[in-house]
């Protein structure tokens, strides 16, 4: 074990090394001993660089003052930030320096307290909170940052690398300690947001939106060819730790670049066929599906999903929550089957070579793993862009309680119209209002979707299940505000209806119900989507 008691004024190179996140510094530390830097450390650090046999110099012996009231003050003093802000080519700079013995450092080594894994415990205390507050290492971290012509701020293990490999090939450009710069007002300006964000929701524990908006900080995952359509630029964002089963952190494996549109189409998916415990497959497009189905095993499920509208899903997205395997696999690979792209769980071997090899599909399908589908998933928000602001509200996630929904008719449903109804009724939540869906024996028959009338989306659904829907049921995702939807639903072969009620019409349209032999159940919940 060995230490320097006082900084070398002669040593060319210096770097202030303090960090809450010690992974990976060892290396890092021993790559700069290595290359002729002198290590100035604080606290914790130093003791973990001396106890590893490295040589540290203490914070204290440079500035000359002790750490002081729990280590609170350690690194705000005049000489620690003169050596990160001075700027040695400037004669005024130079020679402050000179006059009260201002080092500069080359290289600052800075990660915080963590505030925001702090907090997130459930045990987490105000005093707990308030004390992994971080003054110091902000303060450093903006300076170096500032001063990164003269000062490379390494904020992250994730910059070790890139940093020790441009030190020893002498590529610690401009633009390099620029790009580092950057990183570090990030994650300066995020911090501060979480603790903003944390001191104002104790202040107003009763409040469930903040007053102020915090940007989302969300890091670019890929550019995109374009948007929604060819003269829109586009690029896909992706949350920090994105939960389990979302599009973020799907991986594709196979196929040409995905599209604006593809994205929104997958996130669809995925957010439908995660509705369902049995195996199930849904197709979709344009953001609506046109075909869902749940069965004993995937290959039936997605033959029967497909056969709901068969020209619709033409160029479609496919969803699935179980491996895809050669039978499902096999069924895709029919004869003038066109699909944009697939996302499952997995995909078996044996499925994966089918639809990698076949010359229809080697070049043109996309294929994305996604796991954690059935994994459950914390309350998320959604927001939405207006012009001059932002609308934000809870995701429409909520599991919707069997024990407040009513049948409100003289009959009730059969056993099987109870299953299609609780399966419609997961499909329309994602169909955009106003939404029909016609279901029979767990697969939808047709989807009226996105009409200006409900009526108007019960004949687009009638339509499309024209000679399959007798003893079908119908899902709408609002109430019925009058008898006629659920006239021509019947007209159809529907026995079964499900839908929230509430409108002044309903003894109407129950008495409707009762004349034509329909079941109807109300949930009391509503499921716009707009």
């Amino acid at each position: 074990m060995s230490t320097s008691s006082t900084v070398s004024a002669t040593s060319p190179r210096r770097a202030l090394v303090s960090v809450s996140d010690k992974h990976g510094l060892l290396p890092f530390i021993s790559g700069l001993n290595e290359l002729g830097f002198e290590v100035v450390s604080t606290g914790g650090t130093r003791r973990f660089l001396l106890e590893q046999g490295l040589p540290v110099v203490d914070i204290s012996e440079y500035t000359g003052f002790p750490e002081m009231m729990d280590g609170r003050v350690k690194t705000l003093h005049p000489r620690v930030h003169g050596g990160l802000l001075g700027r040695p080519t400037l004669p005024a700079d130079a020679q402050a320096m000179r006059e009260h013995g201002i080092l500069p450092f080359e290289i600052v080594v800075c990660n915080l307290y963590p505030f925001e894994a702090t907090v997130a415990r459930p045990d987490c205390s105000w005093h707990d909170a308030v004390e992994n507050i971080d003054i110091g290492g902000p303060s450093m971290i903006r300076s170096a940052a500032k001063n990164h012509e003269f000062v490379a701020v390494v904020t992250s293990p994730g910059q070790y690398d890139t940093v020790l490999e441009a030190l020893r090939t002498n590529t610690l450009t401009t633009d390099l300690r620029k790009r580092l710069a950057a990183a570090a007002f990030e994650t300066t300006a995020r911090y501060d947001r979480a603790i903003a964000n944390y001191v104002e929701r104790a202040c107003h524990p009763n409040e469930t939106f903040p007053h102020t908006m915090a940007p989302l900080f969300i890091r670019r995952g890929e550019q995109l060819r374009y948007g929604e359509n060819p003269q829109q630029l586009a690029a896909f964002y992706v949350e920090p730790n994105p939960a389990a089963g979302t599009l973020a952190t799907a991986e594709q494996i196979h196929g040409k670049e995905l599209s604006y549109n593809n994205l929104l189409d997958l996130d669809a998916a995925l957010q439908l066929v995660r509705e369902f415990r049995e195996p199930a497959a849904v197709v979709l497009k344009h953001n609506n599906p046109c075909g869902a189905a749940i069965a004993s095993d995937l290959s039936d499920a997605f033959d029967r999903a497909y056969a709901g509208d068969p020209v619709s899903a033409f160029g479609s997205i496919l969803g699935f929550n179980r491996p895809v395997d050669l039978a499902t696999a096999e069924l895709l690979c029919v004869p003038d089957r066109f699909v944009e792209a697939i996302i499952a769980p997995a995909f078996e071997h044996s499925a994966l070579e089918a639809l990698t090899t076949r010359p229809k599909w080697k070049a043109n399908v996309r294929l994305l793993t996604c796991h954690g589908l059935r994994e459950e998933r914390p309350r998320m928000w959604d927001y939405r862009r207006v012009s001059g602001g932002l609308l934000v509200q809870q995701a429409d996630d909520v599991a919707d309680p069997e024990t407040e929904w009513k049948v409100v008719t003289d009959r009730a449903p059969t056993e099987q119209e109870w299953i299609d109804l609780r399966f419609s009724w997961k499909v329309c939540k994602h169909v955009k209002s106003n939404a029909i869906v016609f279901a029979k024996e767990g697969a939808v028959l047709g989807v009226g979707a996105g009409q200006m009338s409900r009526v108007d989306s019960v004949m687009i659904a009638s339509r499309k299940s024209e000679g399959r829907s007798a003893g079908a049921v119908v899902a709408s995702d609002a109430f019925f505000p009058f008898r006629d939807g659920l006239v021509l639903s019947a007209q159809a072969g529907v026995r079964a209806a499900i839908q929230p009620g509430g409108s002044r019409n309903d003894a109407d349209v129950i008495a409707a119900c009762n004349e034509l032999g329909v079941a109807m159940v109300f949930t009391g919940r509503r499921h716009f989507r707009h």
